[in-house]
């Protein structure tokens, strides 16, 4: 069963930076493009950044300048880089990613898989 883990949120100081990690793991036998949402206290979730299988890289106009996305394809991971953060970018980041499944009888299923989400607090 293929499942996605984040990891590296936290509680920081306005101005401070943060990695945000995720995972994959399960039977996979490729992914496609991986991304990160977050999703505030009242508010809808919402696209931070999009990273295709070949590193191209996309980004909402909210995070453009102080969020990096980057992804290790021998690790199946995704990264957040978030500098210079900000109270605003106080959410639960949630990783996404398009994977396909290998299954029995070499059958593979595609699918968009979501993590738990990991919590980001920016205090002023």
């Amino acid at each position: 069963q293929v499942q996605l883990v984040e990891s590296g949120g936290g509680l920081v100081q306005a101005g401070g930076s943060l990695r945000l990690s995720c995972a994959a793991s399960g039977n996979i036998f490729s992914i496609n493009a991986m991304g990160w949402y977050r999703q505030a206290p009242g508010k809808q979730r919402e696209l931070v950044a999009v990273i295709s299988s070949g590193g191209d890289t996309n980004y909402a106009d909210s995070a453009k300048g102080r969020f990096t996305i980057s992804r290790d394809n021998a690790k199946n991971s995704v990264y957040l880089q978030i500098d210079s953060l900000k109270p605003e970018d106080t959410a639960v980041y949630y990783c996404n990613a398009g994977i396909w499944e290998s299954r029995a009888w070499g059958r593979r299923h595609f699918d968009s898989y979501w993590g738990q989400g990991t919590q980001v607090t920016v205090s002023s």
